[in-house]
């Protein structure tokens, strides 16, 4: 079977999942360790029977409704190379808005302390380092799995030096400290929407990164208070948020200055910012 033949099966064999072309496609340039150039530049050539073997074994795992990413272990982000383990949340390109909401208040040179809450993979942190080259970032997890992680993919874009990981329920563990911008992407998935989400999200990846209770808002007010806390004055908070939620933090926020709801591609409402007040007769949230 040829490189071609073997793609045009595949998306057969994939065919009820979200991505079949796609799909088939990454899992074979992962098993020949090859680009996509080199695919089209040949797509004749013969495969292998150990080759066509263990393309097989990566496609009924795909089937199985199993996410590309965990099966190859790697997904970009921010045009940057991230690691990920079933430890972890695949990072989303909607999640690139938060990044760049943040890079957008904050001057390159500046040597800003940034807190990136609840950090996963550390793409967050990582991508904000990696364009801050001033900024010296904590980030924090519950996970120390997922911050087992982090930790390989701060070495992969070569800001180990700049991040400093640690295990913390929230800003727990950095109590006390003083930073220039606290940033997440918490859960916010309601349990009650559990039976909503997709097969390869629902069945794949960690509950303890998508699911906050049964509104979606739960780690929400434990973190608000808290980042108020952890804040300059003036600092700034920018979080990620889910479907429909954008009413309820403008009231969880209401104590803020400056809040800014962001919308993603699709026209959703998916990032909020919001500044802590300056004056200390105001700091009463």
């Amino acid at each position: 079977m040829n490189l071609r033949e073997a793609q045009l099966a595949a998306r057969t064999q994939l065919a009820h999942t979200e991505s079949p072309v796609r799909d088939a496609e990454l899992l074979l340039l992962h098993i020949l360790g090859i680009t996509k150039a080199q695919l089209l530049i040949d797509p004749k050539r013969e495969l292998t029977s150990a080759e066509l073997a263990a393309y097989q074994a990566l496609l009924a795992r795909r089937a199985a409704h199993e996410p590309v990413q965990y099966i190859t272990g790697m997904q970009e982000f921010y045009g940057l190379p991230f690691r990920v383990t079933p430890a972890t949340l695949i990072p989303r390109p909607e999640t690139e808005l938060l990044v760049e909401s943040v890079l957008a208040q904050i001057p390159q040179h500046h040597a800003v302390r940034i807190a990136d809450v609840g950090t996963g993979t550390g793409c967050i942190a990582i991508a904000l380092a990696v364009h801050l080259p001033y900024a010296h970032v904590t980030a924090l997890d519950l996970s120390n799995d997922a911050l087992s992680v982090a930790r390989e993919n701060a070495a992969i874009n070569h800001v180990k030096k700049r991040v400093l990981l640690l295990h913390s329920d929230l800003l727990s563990s950095v109590a006390g400290q003083a930073f220039d911008v606290v940033v997440s992407n918490p859960p916010y998935v309601p349990f009650s929407d559990r039976s909503t989400l997709a097969p390869q999200v629902r069945d794949f990846e960690p509950d303890t990164a998508l699911y906050a209770g049964e509104d979606g808002l739960e780690i929400y007010r434990r973190l608000i208070p808290q980042a108020y806390k952890a804040l300059h004055p003036g600092g700034l908070l920018a979080m990620e948020i889910g479907y429909g939620q954008d009413a309820a933090l403008r009231s969880l926020l209401a104590e803020w200055n400056e809040v800014t709801i962001l919308n993603d591609l699709q026209g959703i409402p998916r990032t909020i910012l919001a500044k802590r007040r300056k004056h200390q007769l105001d700091d009463t949230p």
